[in-house]
């Protein structure tokens, strides 16, 4: 039976909702494992971030309810889960973000929740408590909403219409890994289809086109290949006007006993390094000018987990190494290990000045640029 705290307090709901919002990092959460997944002070999740443009910022983020209908066998906040159940009322979480907000402890809001009798019940919690703070308190800052699957295209609309930022998690690549986590959404109609939209509604002309969206992957739950993965990261990117793709590697334990991941070895290492891989290739797809079919796979389909995957891709291309750093073109140097946009920048700048004849006129030789220097010509 479900646990239930008679009438509580917001303080207390807030200390309910706020940590059980730990579980969704679809939102403007950081890659660094400073910078997300971290209580912040006073027991309530507030979270230092950069944000997809690259700024910083501080995230207020909590859920509107942890109350749910959906049966996701990797999420401790399912419907036969014996937790503590409440839930905060639009204008109740729209008074408390304020008082922070107000007092300087943060400069936006992530909002997301449970399923809740519905998920348009639960898209017009969320988006009152949007409204509220837009037309009633006039707050123009950021505002991330969450999309709760099989929400209907006038929810999702709204919602697009009044956030900053949007989120739709995706959690599995494709319809077959989902349908081992969920015998109630439907992969393509709850997921898809809401993803194509808000894809329309805030593409290059469109009305809301100031507007972004994210999504999320559960790694590791549904027997998933990395591979797969990262075919659906590459078409989100290039089809779906996808901003920023993020990754949660499944822990051991949150899901029932009778859930597959549950029968698998014991290993948290390897899953945070799986997390940490895909990250690297996503910042390889978005940042270095890679393409799917740039990215290596061991024999299973997954990545390596003891090297880097563009360490990898220098390996198997010898060919084009080593690269003249006076004469190579931004593209060519970005493949280079060891180098990152800033650095390559670095470089592109300085030799226009004056030619560049050790490592040591690149900057300070420490780790990364050590390993660059392997695979550079002066």
């Amino acid at each position: 039976m479900t646990a239930v705290i008679s009438k509580p307090d917001s303080a207390e709901k807030l200390q309910i909702l706020s940590a059980d919002a730990q579980y969704d990092l679809a939102c403007a959460c950081s890659t660094s494992k400073d910078e997300h997944r971290q209580r912040g002070a006073g027991g309530k999740w507030i979270y230092p971030v950069t944000l997809p443009n690259g700024g910083k910022s501080t995230l207020f983020k909590t859920l509107i309810s942890n109350e749910c209908g959906n049966d996701c066998a990797y999420c401790p906040l399912r419907a036969d889960t014996k937790v503590c159940r409440c839930s905060l009322g639009p204008e109740e979480t729209a008074k408390i973000f304020l008082d922070y907000y107000n007092r300087g402890k943060v400069a936006g809001l992530f909002l997301s929740s449970g399923v809740c009798r519905s998920a348009d019940a639960t898209m017009d919690a969320l988006n009152t408590t949007a409204k509220i703070l837009r037309q009633k308190h006039k707050f123009k800052g950021y505002i991330h909403l969450k999309i709760i699957p099989g929400a209907s295209c006038a929810a999702v609309e709204e919602a697009v219409s009044l956030a900053t930022m949007v989120s739709m998690n995706i959690e599995t690549p494709g319809a077959a890994h989902l349908a081992k986590l969920s015998k109630k959404k439907d992969f393509i109609k709850d997921i898809i289809e809401p993803v194509k939209l808000i894809s329309s509604l805030t593409s290059r002309g469109a009305r809301y086109e100031r507007v972004r969206q994210t999504t999320q992957f559960i790694v590791g739950a549904a027997d998933e290949k990395d591979a797969e993965i990262v075919k659906y990261m590459a078409a989100l990117y290039d089809r779906l006007n996808m901003h920023r793709v993020y990754f949660s590697a499944y822990q051991r334990g949150l899901g029932n006993e009778s859930f597959p991941a549950e029968k698998a070895p014991l290993n948290p290492q390897s899953a945070f390094t799986r997390e940490h891989r895909l990250y690297q290739v996503d910042f390889l797809l978005r940042k270095y000018g890679f393409c799917e079919s740039d990215i290596i796979f061991e024999g299973s389909g997954d990545l390596s987990l003891s090297t880097d995957p563009k360490e990898l891709w220098a390996r198997n291309h010898p060919e084009i190494f080593p690269v003249d750093v006076n004469r190579a073109s931004r593209f060519s140097l970005l493949r280079v290990p060891g180098l990152g946009p800033v650095t390559v920048s670095r470089i592109l700048k300085r030799r226009k000045q004056a030619r560049i004849r050790r490592i040591d006129d690149i900057g300070k030789a420490g780790v990364r640029l050590q390993k660059a220097a392997a695979y550079l010509a002066f």
